[in-house]
């Protein structure tokens, strides 16, 4: 044996060890940082609000002011049949209680309703200031105070409580995500791989590259100041997940075919990364890319959700590029017991689902594309049934307390304002913007607050219910009429988030758009071939859009839409979208390259492709769907119209209208780049049955 072949064996053995040593070493540099990621996760308005928004300045300023931010609640007693004059009085006395308990703002003042059934407490307080668990704390010590007892029902709502409702909820979401998450992938992966052993190592591949993201994300907050929400951690961990598992199936696909061709795993995990690699990363970086352009929004949650859904992907790809590899290599061909690919071996031949797929779109291409442009379009009508904006009250899928004393504060004083609205006046213009205030049409009462740092703080009731289009028009004449105060609270909050939402719409898309197409553009050598992709993706997303307008309201019962939906939804469904059709296009050329005719090219690319795109599609909408069980309506409509339109992009328009498109166009599809000018080689005619190289075998 000559010393070639010695070098060889021992590159063999050392680099699949060496990778294994290295993320050893990596995880337990990161520990200590990962496990401090909610330690950082903030669920404030002001985590969420527009950067420059009104509603976001009046937060900042209210930081400065003495005491700091001031939480508010409100205490509601509610009797059916009328409120006693023991009711009142155990009111009074739990009011006391909490004043002796807890510094309040001001001494709380009950107002009566007009039937006499219920009495609320306006209640606020500065002293938890910005800290969330100091304000949850306090918002449990009031509710533990105000009990209800003999029929008195006793609940507490305003402000503070919901943001101490929704923060339990987000708190919550990390361990059941995280095993929901996992267990939906392990069961997937075992139906996929059909083998007891092989699943477990993409799984704890993914779990490990969750892990590392934790850490990666803890180091750009304290780093950069990236912002950390339950919702951005959320989704980060369901990108790993998803993403992740999408790039381990198509590197074992690949893997399997090269181990029937060559002899030494090793050997076979080099020509199987040679072979996916750049579909994989070119993949990744779409999404990335996509996901980096979250950062030209003005709003502060989906801002923060790009660097932290870019650290997904990018842990995601080095896990699976490398630590995947590396333990494949070491296990061998074992892995994949019972069905073990042999070298040499030859895979049954069989007529699969996408061999007929591929070739009724080969047969009647215009036909199929027409027909499913159609269809796609009429989905996306549905679109125009969307409900209107969600409202706090609206936001659980379970009603918490803060949602209860809402809604009997919406009974008991209809056509009034319970919440207030905040105004932030600079102090030498105070008593003039109290005055405007008091003269605004659609206010019921104002009353000045805290000074401090040159900014005065106003408290103005409305005489529209709250997220009224009384209170609408009220807080839209208050912003007009106060030239340089800012006008918040959390009905101007919710107006702020639909605004921007708007804007960023504007901005973000165009963006994204412009950015997959550059690396599609890069990736393709073609300009026809990327817009198809684009193309579809966009359809793709207004269809499922559409289907959510069909279900949300009439099936889920959901009373509005969040504001944030289209545009989230769009960055995910296109950039995750596209890797579906990289990885088709990508082996499409492969084929080209060969000197295959056209439709041959396209539909072997099917062929090959369909089964492992089929796979990664069901895994990574069953990890979206997971946000559908989480008791936040707006995690469940992002999950819905993400698992939908991974879905619809996975057999219909991956396998239907994008291989339609290029039977149709044939070379053209490579326009203006050099296949694009290669003579045809070939008759046309659809080729012969060809295996199709599934993770499943």
């Amino acid at each position: 044996m000559g010393p070639g072949n010695t070098t060889t064996r021992t590159r063999r053995r050392a680099v699949p060890w060496a990778l294994l040593g290295l993320w050893v070493a990596l995880l337990a540099f990161v520990a200590p940082f990962a496990s401090k990621l909610a330690d950082v996760q903030h669920d404030r308005a002001v985590d969420y609000l527009p950067a420059s928004a009104d509603s976001t300045q009046v937060a900042k300023i209210q930081d400065q002011l003495p005491g700091g931010e001031t939480t508010q609640m409100v205490l509601v007693y509610h009797r059916d049949g009328g409120l006693t004059a023991a009711d009142r009085t155990t009111a009074a006395d739990q009011i006391g209680e909490i004043a002796s308990a807890h510094p309040l703002a001001a001494q709380p003042e009950g107002i009566p309703s007009k039937d006499g059934t219920t009495l609320m407490y306006p209640v606020a307080s500065t002293e938890p200031g910005t800290d969330e668990k100091a304000r949850d704390q306090l918002v449990n010590d009031v509710r533990d105070i105000a009990k209800s007892e003999d029929g008195l029902s006793v609940e507490v709502g305003g402000e503070g409580a919901f943001a101490t409702d929704a923060s339990e909820v987000y708190n919550s979401l990390g361990g059941p995500l995280l095993y929901t998450t996992a267990a939906v992938v392990a069961l997937l992966l075992i139906l996929i791989y059909r083998s007891p052993f092989l699943w477990l190592v993409p799984l704890a591949v993914a779990g490990l590259a969750d892990y590392l993201s934790m850490g990666v994300a803890y180091g750009l907050n304290q780093g950069f100041g990236t912002s950390v929400t339950g919702q951005s951690s959320a989704i980060m961990t369901i990108l790993v997940f998803g993403a992740g598992t999408d790039y381990a199936l198509l590197l074992i696909s690949r893997y399997r075919e090269e181990l029937r061709r060559i002899e030494r795993p090793y050997d076979a995990m080099v020509a199987a990364l040679r072979g996916c690699g750049p579909a994989v990363l070119a993949s990744s970086g779409t999404v990335a890319a996509g996901l980096f352009c979250l950062l030209a929004a003005d709003l502060n949650s989906i801002r923060g959700m790009g660097p932290l859904g870019t650290v997904g992907i990018l842990c995601a790809l080095v896990a699976m590029m490398t630590l995947l590899p590396a333990i494949l290599v070491l296990l061998g061909r074992r892995v994949f017991w019972p069905l073990v690919p042999r070298y040499g071996s030859t895979p049954k031949v069989r007529r699969s689902l996408f061999a007929a797929m591929g070739s009724s779109a080969g047969r009647r291409p215009l036909t199929v594309l027409a027909g499913g442009a159609v269809l796609l379009g009429a989905l996306a009508l549905g679109a125009l049934n969307l409900p209107g904006s969600l409202k706090l009250e609206d936001s659980f899928t379970s009603k918490p307390d803060a949602v209860a004393a809402m809604e009997t504060l919406g009974k008991a004083y209809p056509g009034f304002g319970t919440q207030p609205i905040t105004v932030i006046a600079p102090t030498d213009r105070a008593d003039a913007a109290l005055a405007e205030a008091q003269d605004t049409q659609g206010v019921d009462s104002a009353t000045r607050g805290r000074s401090g740092d040159g900014w005065t703080e106003i408290t103005v009731t409305a005489a529209s219910a709250p997220q009224s289009a009384g209170e609408t028009a009220t807080i839209k004449d208050l912003r007009d009429r106060l030239d340089g105060s800012y006008v918040g609270g959390a009905s101007a909050e919710q107006l702020d988030l639909a605004d921007t939402n708007a804007r960023d719409r504007m901005v973000v898309v165009p963006l994204v758009l412009v950015f997959v197409l550059l690396i599609l553009i890069a990736l393709l050598r073609s300009i026809v071939a990327p817009l198809i992709l684009v193309a579809a993706v966009a359809a793709v997303w207004g269809a499922a859009l559409g289907i959510g307008g069909l279900v949300f309201g009439p099936v889920f019962g959901f009373e509005g839409t969040d504001p944030g939906l289209g545009l989230l939804s769009f960055v995910f469904l296109v950039a995750l979208g596209v890797d579906y059709g990289i990885f088709l296009m990508h082996r499409m050329r492969e084929e080209s390259l060969k000197g295959t005719e056209p439709v041959q090219a396209a539909l072997i690319a099917l062929r090959t492709t369909g089964g492992v795109i089929a796979s990664a599609g069901l895994v990574l909408a069953a990890t979206f769907a997971v946000l559908m069980n989480m008791p936040m309506v707006q995690l469940v409509e992002m999950g819905f119209v993400i698992a939908v339109g991974v879905l619809l992009d996975t057999f219909l328009v991956r396998t239907y209208l994008v291989t339609s498109a290029s039977v149709a166009l044939r070379r053209k599809v490579w326009w203006p780049g050099a296949l694009s000018k290669q003579p045809a080689a070939g008759s046309g005619e659809l080729p012969e049955p060809v295996t199709e190289t599934v993770g499943m075998r």
